[in-house]
């Protein structure tokens, strides 16, 4: 019990917590926002009442989840000033330009555009509500970038000079665009765009799996396998360039990935566990892998831990080899449930419904990887908290003791568990309804009445509604049926 009268490890621990808790939401959101464009201006170019009912839905999930991603970020940046007093002090100059960056030309871009699309539908041209989207995904996305660029910073600072004790920016070209921003950047958000096109095929697959909204589920399928082909793809260069940029920038991290504790041509482990007490590497392993990976030569050597000076070697080095071999492996399974889906959408797997249900919990995969990518780019820092400047432990503020950290890790968890059922219970009660809630009254055909039963259903109807939605969507199955037959 140690751990919690220490005050550097609470600081840690509450932070690390309340990022990975906040990091949850910020792929939905980026990934969501893609999506959202997509159907929004799919709708526009329709003007079908069930594309423009679809787009409506999918608003409504990224509000959510984009408030609740708003909220949990804000601890965060409180945290610097009272737990990271001396942190705060050092990075001061250098991290207010990016932060103050990311409010006035993202975060404002987003909530003005998001403002439209939740009020001026009936106000604005089509066009304009469709830039309108569009404009909200890519404020997500410069959002992301200004953070990266501060994180990045913290892993390859560039562009300042340490004066009395304070790193001076003299540079920002050279802060914003260090060694590691370009990088890091599209490795994390083409993953987050990996992580909105799963939802998308959990939500359709779970239609289908359900035999309703027939046409929502075909939309949500198609272009979430869409999306997430193009995105997985990309991922190979962007996660390559992310390991380049390690090996060359921070071989200690590389060192701790792969559990190399002597010098030399770095080993391509699938899987293995490492023996810290006894500093050795039990794995199934391609020798000189990673070197090949990162040079094009599988022999080419690399510093071990044990070539690194004590003070400066990463802890937990299992920890990091653990979840940064289980990221790799995770992307095998975002590329099966891809072929999953591919099979599925051609007809391949009619009448089958294991496949549904895998792609139902496939989002499962790419929020896993996200969280133990975050988990080895951090733990692999360690111990700096600035790379090569400034230590995590000569970064907590002297002031607060282990109490006052222990009762507000308390404090967050307990609010951030009540956030998140609300957020969970507000997003499974509009999947739930699906988009019929948000066609209009009077769409023709079956599809009206499934649509006025959905609304009915979302506001509370009773068993009345619920049996209403069942007739109607029986109604509109059958009235498809004879659609497909005819044509």
């Amino acid at each position: 019990m140690e751990a919690f009268s220490d005050p550097a490890t609470l600081a840690r621990l509450q932070f690390a917590f309340t990022a990975c808790y906040h990091f949850l939401f910020v792929p939905l959101s980026v990934g969501f926002g893609l999506i959202m464009a997509i159907l929004v201006g799919r709708a526009a170019k329709t003007g079908d009442p069930h594309d423009e009912a679809l787009s409506r839905f999918w608003l409504k999930i990224f509000t959510g989840t984009f408030a609740v991603g708003v909220a949990t970020g804000i601890t965060m940046e409180f945290s610097f000033g009272t737990n990271w007093a001396d942190y705060s002090r050092f990075v001061g100059d250098i991290f207010g330009a990016p932060l103050a960056a990311e409010a006035l030309f993202a975060f404002f871009l987003e909530s003005v555009f998001l403002g439209v699309l939740l009020f001026g539908r009936t106000r604005v041209s089509k066009r304009f509500y469709t830039v309108s989207a569009w404009l909200v995904w890519l404020g997500s996305c410069l959002s992301a970038l200004w953070i990266i660029i501060a994180n990045s910073w913290m892993q390859t600072p560039a562009g300042y000079e340490v004066v009395d004790g304070r790193a001076v920016l003299t540079s920002f070209l050279e802060a914003a665009a260090n060694h590691s921003t370009l990088q890091r950047y599209l490795h994390t958000v083409v993953a987050l765009l990996i992580m909105g096109a799963f939802v998308a095929i959990a939500v359709g697959a779970y239609y289908r799996l359900k035999g309703r909204s027939a046409r929502a589920a075909d939309r949500l399928l198609r272009i979430g396998v869409i999306v997430g082909i193009v995105t997985t793809v990309l991922m190979l260069p962007a996660a390559h360039m992310q390991a380049v940029e390690v090996a060359d920038n921070q071989p200690s991290k590389l060192a701790a990935m792969e559990g190399q504790y002597e010098t030399g041509p770095v080993e391509l482990s699938l899987f293995g566990f490492v023996d810290e007490a006894n500093q050795e590497t039990h794995s199934l392993a391609i020798p000189g892998g990673t070197s090949f990976l990162a040079s094009f030569d599988f022999s080419r050597p690399y510093p071990g831990l044990n070539d690194i000076p004590q003070d400066e070697q990463p802890q937990g080095v299992n920890t990091i080899f653990q979840t940064y071999h289980l990221m790799v492996a995770l992307f095998g399974v975002i590329v099966i449930v891809l072929i999953l889906g591919v099979l599925e959408i051609k007809g391949k797997l009619a009448g089958k419904r294991w496949p549904l249900r895998i792609m139902m919990f496939g989002w499962i995969a790419p929020i896993v990887a996200i969280e133990c990518g975050w988990i080895t780019a951090e733990f692999g820092r360690q111990p700096w908290i600035v790379w090569g400047e400034l230590k995590t432990v000569d970064a907590i503020s002297q002031s607060v003791d282990a109490t006052q950290l222990l009762i507000t890790l308390v404090l967050f968890a307990v609010i951030y568990v009540v956030l998140y059922a609300g957020w969970l219970r507000m997003t499974l009660k509009t999947i739930k309804a699906g988009p019929e809630a948000f066609l209009p009254a009077g769409a023709a055909g079956a599809d009206g009445a499934v649509a006025a039963a959905a609304q009915g259903a979302a506001a509370g109807d009773g068993a009345h509604a619920v049996e209403t939605v069942a007739s109607a969507q029986g109604a509109a199955a059958a009235a498809d049926e004879t659609t497909t037959k005819e044509a």
